[in-house]
Parts: structure tokens; sequence; C-alpha cells
């Protein structure tokens, strides 16, 4: 039926046009967002995951500064500990000297002297070797643990080892001297003792340093590839969308002539009128 009062082509073409306007700005939003599902609006399913995914990737980053926080304090502990370590073998040779029955009490008294110097930096070293003021070999050092997860249930937790004097690593005391044969005797068999420990508390502060190396590099990995998976499930295809806007835009131009003819339908009608 050809009606003046109902122009059914007309009504199609715009729905058509409408749908295609839509489409258009789609494709526009997501090029210039580079997102495909930019809100829950878009894919309420997909938005959820990616939202929880990106909040996890976020918590990564806490992660791995608390790591590299304690790494810090290792670091520092490490260093300060080989420190340590020379200036024990450097006591050792000054020991063994005044251990030697040959040589003249003023000579031993300079061999103390120095020795005396020695055991006082080791003390300055264990009490200043902190980092953000926490040590793990200062004489009040507690172990010390960072966040492992995103959870906050899971930790890395590295030991203290304290390397001062007297202590259970470092045997000579603040008193220790070399001043007479049977004293330097003496403080030989604790500096030899001394540099056992401190090789094996170093060997235990590396293996704890290395562990937090390796899980921040893996810390590192898995926040990358939470990323990645993020950018697969959201971001928009930028090739296809490109080919997509000028399919859109070819439609629009089409859309529009195909409104136009069918708006001149009624006009037509008076044709049959002359």
């Amino acid at each position: 039926m050809t009606s003046i009062n109902t122009n059914y082509a007309a009504m199609l073409a715009a729905q058509n046009l409408n749908a295609t306007s839509k489409g258009l700005a789609q494709v526009q939003n997501r090029i210039a967002t580079g997102l495909k599902v930019a809100s829950a609006k878009d894919d309420g399913a997909i938005y959820g995951i990616a939202l929880r995914q990106q909040a996890t990737s976020q918590s990564l980053n806490a992660v791995r500064e608390s790591l590299q926080r304690v790494q810090s304090v290792t670091d520092v502990s490490l260093a300060a500990g080989e420190t340590i370590t020379d200036l024990l073998v450097q006591m050792k040779a000054k020991a063994l000297a005044a251990s030697d029955s040959s040589i003249s009490a003023t000579d031993r008294t300079a061999l103390s002297t120095d020795f005396v110097a020695l055991r006082t930096q080791i003390a300055t070293a264990a009490t200043v070797s902190g980092f953000n003021g926490t040590s793990l070999i200062s004489g009040t050092a507690n172990n010390i643990r960072a966040l492992a997860d995103d959870s906050g249930t899971q930790f890395i937790s590295v030991n203290a080892q304290r390397l001062n004097l007297g202590g259970t690593n470092v045997t000579v005391t603040a008193t220790t001297s070399i001043n007479t044969l049977t004293r330097a005797s003496a403080a030989l068999l604790l500096v030899n003792a001394s540099i056992d420990n401190v090789a094996l508390a170093l060997s235990r502060l590396g293996t704890g340093a290395k562990a937090l190396e390796n899980h921040t590099n893996f810390i590192n990995k898995l926040q990358d590839a939470v990323d990645a998976g993020v950018g697969n499930i959201i971001d928009a295809d930028m090739a296809k969308e490109a080919s997509r806007l000028q399919s859109m835009q070819a439609k629009q131009q089409l859309g529009f002539q195909a409104l136009a003819i069918a708006n001149q339908g009624p006009s037509n009608l008076l044709g049959l009128f002359r």
C-alpha cells in the first residue's frame, strides 16, 4: 500500500542510520581511549575482571617496594659485615704478631693500640649499619620480613645476624686486648672464632638477599603478565578499529542518502494526481 501518512521506507532508513551512527560513535570512542571496554556498560563481566586484575597489579607495586626496602637493609648489612670481616683479618695479624714471645713489650704495646682501634671500628660498623633505621647486624637487630604477595599473608624473612662485640658471632669483646703475651694468645683464639662465625653469618645474609632478589624478579614478571592480561581483554585492536571507522563512515553517508530518497516518497505521490 502506498500511503502519505506512513512512510515506512523513511522509518526503516532512519533506524538504520541511527544504528550506524551509534556504531560509529562506539568506534570513535575506542579510537580515542584505546579501549574496547572503557566502562561497565560496554561489557560488565569483562570490566569487572579487568578491575580486579588492575587492583592486583597496583597491589604488586606495594609488594615490590616492600621487597626492595628489605633488600636494601640486607645489602647495607652485608656491606658492613664484609667490613667487619676485613677488620677481623687485620686484628688476627696483630694478635698473631703480639703472641710472638720474641718481640719487645714496646712493640706489643704498639700492636695492642692498633688492635684496640680495629676493635672500636668493628663496634662502630655494627652500630651504624642500618638502612632507614633498620639493621640486621647491630646488637639489637631483629629479623625482618617483606611482603611476598598481594594478599598480605605471605612473607619472605631474613634473619638477623648480630655482629656486635661480645656477641654470638663476634666473640671478641669490648675489653679484649693483646698488651700481654697471655692476652694476645687468648685474643687470637677469639679472633679466629669470630672470623669463622662472621663468615657463616654473612653466608646466611647472602642467601636471604638472593631470595629477595629472585622474588623481586618474579613479582616484576608477574605484574607484567597481569598487565598484559588486562590489556588483552580491554584494549582495542587499533588496526581493526581504523578499518571499521572507514566502513562506518561510508555506511553513514549511504544512510543519509537512503533517508533522503525515502523522504521523497510522499512527494512522488503527487504525480498520481496530475
